[in-house]
């Protein structure tokens, strides 16, 4: 799991991101970038239920990514704010398949 202070809660912050931010989109994403003129990185996940109607699904889709994102931390420019919006044909994926998507769109 991501720490506190890694993570985007505040929902003018997320209008600030969805507003100004870069989209980037993979098969299983839409990433939402923007910088946040802080010294660390940022991120959200959302999972809707257009994804899953069962919440221990989208919650398990939700872990894979944090994993994903906790792992490759040290290798990523500091300053950022991500959301990725998770689309509906992630459902049945690996964690591999997704962990190279996420690698994917964030170097780019």
């Amino acid at each position: 799991m991501l720490p506190k202070d890694n993570r985007v809660k505040k929902k003018k912050d997320f209008e600030i991101i969805f507003k100004n931010g870069t989209t980037l989109k993979s098969s299983f994403f839409i990433l939402k970038v923007i910088n946040n003129n802080l010294d660390l990185n940022r991120f959200a996940i959302i999972v809707n239920k257009k994804v899953s109607k069962k919440a221990t699904e989208r919650n398990k889709i939700r872990r894979i990514i944090s994993s994903f994102l906790e792992k490759s931390y040290n290798n990523m420019h500091i300053g950022k704010d991500f959301v990725f919006v998770v689309l509906p044909n992630i459902k049945g994926k690996t964690s591999v398949e997704i962990g190279k998507s996420i690698e994917k769109i964030i170097k780019n």
